[in-house]
């Protein structure tokens, strides 16, 4: 593969409450045509996060036609799960619902946070959307044992399939502490309750990798294809394939797109969201500061 970019679709305005800085996790909606809804998580003043949306043509992504005010999904109630935040992994239209999978942030007392993973629903095509429950569907587990964020979840042959972020630990590096994650498996016969054991996705390839995230899935007549994020320095984007979604080869040379000489992804690239439109392939990704100077745009190249 490789990646043709075409440069900064949206930068963070950084005037809005709900959006004082970062625009990260970029979710595409299709609405008809060559219109795509955006989602993304912003963060406010006090660094919570919360789900607004944009809208572009996709055939000149950087003309902004449509930007939420106000948040389609914003933190819960003090105690909840999401109290610190609440940022969007993926959405699913099923039976003509849209289910908004997220990330629930808790601020940590001896480690920095927790994260768990909700679901919300929308009634008015993605304009807004309620959560199903107060309380996670995703948490910590036998098999889970810090945390669980970033799910990307698939409706396979009637089956609900998620690819999510499981923590391992926390080391101490000089006065902070580290996390570990990768990537775990899970299925479910409703989207709600789900069933994990353990399956390890996308695992460290070396000593130097302590952070492996939001993963995108797409499943085409060859199997299943998976690019996520992996870090020891700094954030690049890597890329896996798979028969059956449960066993993995990660083929991270083959991903096809890094960080830039310069500007706003020259120190790293993450969180890509990758769509078909039409007879092309898009990629959203987010660059410097984990989203924090915005939303690129890149196209497949279907020469190579």
């Amino acid at each position: 593969m490789r990646w043709k970019k075409r440069g900064l679709i949206f930068e963070p305005p950084g005037k809005i409450g709900w959006i004082a800085s970062h625009a990260a996790v970029p979710i595409a909606l299709h609405l008809g045509g060559d219109r795509f809804r955006i989602y993304f998580s912003g963060r406010d003043e006090s660094k919570r996060a919360q789900v607004g949306y944009i809208e572009i043509d996709i055939n000149a992504p950087t003309e902004i036609l449509a930007f939420s005010q106000q948040p389609v999904l914003s933190f819960g109630a003090p105690g909840n799960f999401d109290d610190a935040g609440a940022m969007a992994d993926w959405i699913v239209n099923h039976e003509d619902r849209l289910y908004l999978f997220y990330t629930g942030w808790n601020r940590g007392v001896s480690v920095p946070f927790r994260n768990s993973i909700g679901v919300a629903v929308s009634g008015d095509s993605g304009r807004s959307f309620e959560k199903l429950h107060a309380g996670p569907i995703l948490d910590r587990s036998p098999h889970d044992s810090c945390f669980v964020a970033s799910g990307c979840v698939l409706f396979d042959r009637g089956r609900w399939k998620s690819w999510y972020i499981s923590g391992l630990r926390w080391e101490p590096e000089g006065e902070r502490l580290k996390h570990y994650y990768h990537i775990k498996y899970a299925e479910s016969p409703d989207g709600i309750n789900w069933k994990r054991n353990g399956t390890v996705a996308i695992d460290f390839k070396s000593s130097d990798e302590y952070a492996i995230s939001r993963p995108c899935v797409v499943r085409d007549r060859d199997g299943f294809k998976m690019w996520y994020s992996f870090r020891g320095e700094a954030y690049r984007i890597g890329y896996a394939e798979s028969h059956d979604g449960v066993k993995w080869e990660r083929k991270d040379q083959e991903a096809g797109i890094d960080v830039s000489e310069s500007g706003w992804d020259s120190e790293m690239v993450e969180y890509a969201y990758v769509f078909t439109h039409g007879d092309r392939t898009f990629m959203l990704y987010n660059g410097n500061g984990y989203g924090k100077t915005g939303i690129g745009l890149a196209i497949l190249d279907k020469d190579n």
